[in-house]
């Protein structure tokens, strides 16, 4: 069962945070709990998401750990009843949680393909779906869905994820279109290279070739991506929807 800190009060918003364990998703999840807004942080690390619910209850936050493996909807429904049981509602979905299984496309087998596109893509289709009604009941809602340049630029070797991370930026678009009535906004952020697990393997002369190609010269920061995430779910983005906001430092102008 997932675990609780405090109860927020009823004029708190809530949000529930995919892939909150570890890197972009943690720092998103804490941002967020910065702001005054309660998060139900969600991985599969049990061990993580208590230590991250920890460190923002003694920051004065509120936060529910919440295991879920996102590719079993079962699970994606428990999570959201207990988010509700607990917090009353969900206002704010951040889709984070996210893999790779790299590999050139003739040699990718099948398994690889489905546990990258079952977890970026449909478990994202899974949460929206989850949320979406509380949200239009209310007639408030932001969904965030976390893509990538590599989504909008094409990647070799990764065929599976770029299909994913292009997948989601369709995703948001129709979603918006179908919800934009009930005054639910959904939009997309597409990071560039950001320092995490996923690029900790990008040193020597590789990360250099790669910093010479970003034109604010430098690795991205999970804190950067989740500061995108904050403002799009802030009244300050309360008339943009369908929109992906590149944080790349340059590397792609599309």
């Amino acid at each position: 069962m997932p675990d609780t800190m405090a109860t927020p009060s009823t004029t708190q918003r809530v949000a529930l945070v995919t892939g909150a364990s570890q890197g972009i998703g943690r720092e998103i999840a804490l941002q967020l709990a910065a702001a005054g807004i309660a998060v139900a942080a969600a991985a599969r690390n049990r061990e993580a998401l208590e230590a991250l619910a920890a460190e923002i209850a003694a920051a004065g936050g509120q936060a529910l750990a919440c295991p879920l493996d996102v590719t079993q909807e079962a699970e994606i429904a428990a999570v959201l009843a207990a988010a509700n049981s607990h917090f009353g509602r969900v206002d704010i979905l951040v889709n984070n949680a996210g893999v790779t299984r790299d590999q050139l496309a003739l040699r990718m087998r099948r398994e690889d393909w489905d546990t990258v596109l079952a977890t970026n893509l449909t478990a994202a289709f899974l949460c929206s779906k989850a949320v979406l009604p509380g949200m239009i009941r209310q007639r408030w809602g932001r969904i965030v869905n976390i893509a990538s340049v590599v989504g909008q630029t094409g990647n070799p070797g990764q065929a599976n994820y770029v299909a994913s991370k292009a997948g989601l930026i369709g995703l948001t678009k129709s979603l918006a279109l179908e919800v934009a009535s009930r005054q639910v906004t959904v939009n997309a952020v597409a990071p560039g290279f950001i320092a995490t697990a996923m690029t900790a393997g990008l040193g020597g002369k590789a990360g250099e070739k790669l910093i010479e190609r970003i034109p604010l010269g430098r690795i991205g920061s999970p804190a950067d991506v989740a500061a995108a995430v904050l403002f799009l779910v802030s009244g300050g983005a309360a008339y943009i929807t369908g929109q992906t906001l590149a944080v790349n430092g340059g590397l792609y102008l599309g």
